[in-house]
């Protein structure tokens, strides 16, 4: 029998969704793709509807040790259920949790497109070195650090992240002490950067603003990352 399967994790929900839709029975509000996922909806990622996930009655529930807070899924598992929690802090590590959760928790056969995420990142279309500040949210200010999934991405493509070596996964920072850099990322996820927000705090440094998904997430999306994220940070150092 297929496993009833509640995903509190919108990079792994897409994965299910794409590699077998019909285990998902329950998903969080922020989980956007496939655009017309049809399963009940159970809050955030940081609160979610606990007495609605014992209500589907699933038989794995999906976590990242990231996005989604201990106390919550202790309460889950002291309910009885199965709880998986990924740790992603690198694109190996990503492609071999997905594996994890696809294949040896769902008991599906390896989807095709986790092979082909693997192969397109094996040489992506890499820029010259250079140097960039990656801001995740404002007010406050806070930025990319050490040992992080979507750092281990932008490293590939060549974007050397100037605060890599911070004590802190993602530091607050001021601006007016931020060291040297070439280029500002931008992402429009978690904070939605844009054209007119984001960009003119760090001026003159030239701006690339990305896909938050292409960046941030696991799963098929890793499919075209490569060629957006690259297309995106061309565009910007021209």
């Amino acid at each position: 029998m297929s496993p009833r399967i509640v995903s509190l994790v919108p990079s792994l929900t897409e994965a299910v969704a794409a590699s077998a839709p019909g285990l998902l029975v329950g998903a969080t509000d922020w989980c956007t793709h496939p655009a017309d996922l049809g399963v009940v909806r159970v809050k955030g990622t940081k609160n979610p509807d606990v007495p609605g996930i014992l209500a589907l009655g699933p038989d794995l529930v999906l976590a990242n040790e990231e996005e989604n807070r201990p106390a919550d899924l202790d309460e889950l598992r002291a309910a009885g259920l199965d709880v998986l929690v990924t740790h992603i802090r690198s694109l190996p590590q990503a492609l071999t949790e997905l594996e994890r959760v696809l294949v040896d928790a769902c008991g599906l056969r390896r989807p095709p497109w986790l092979d082909e995420a693997g192969r397109v990142w094996t040489d992506p279309p890499a820029l010259a070195p250079c140097r960039a500040v990656i801001p995740i949210w404002r007010r406050p200010w806070m930025v990319l650090g050490r040992e992080t999934f979507a750092g281990d991405l932008l490293a590939r493509l060549g974007i050397r992240n100037v605060y890599a070596d911070h004590a802190e996964r993602y530091p607050r920072i001021a601006l007016e002490e931020r060291p040297a850099a070439d280029l500002v990322v931008l992402p429009d996820e978690p904070y939605r950067f844009t054209a007119e927000d984001g960009p003119e705090a760090f001026a003159p440094l030239p701006a690339a603003l990305v896909d938050g998904r292409s960046l941030t997430w696991y799963g098929p999306s890793l499919v075209d990352a490569p060629a957006r994220l690259s297309a995106a940070l061309r565009a910007a150092v021209r």
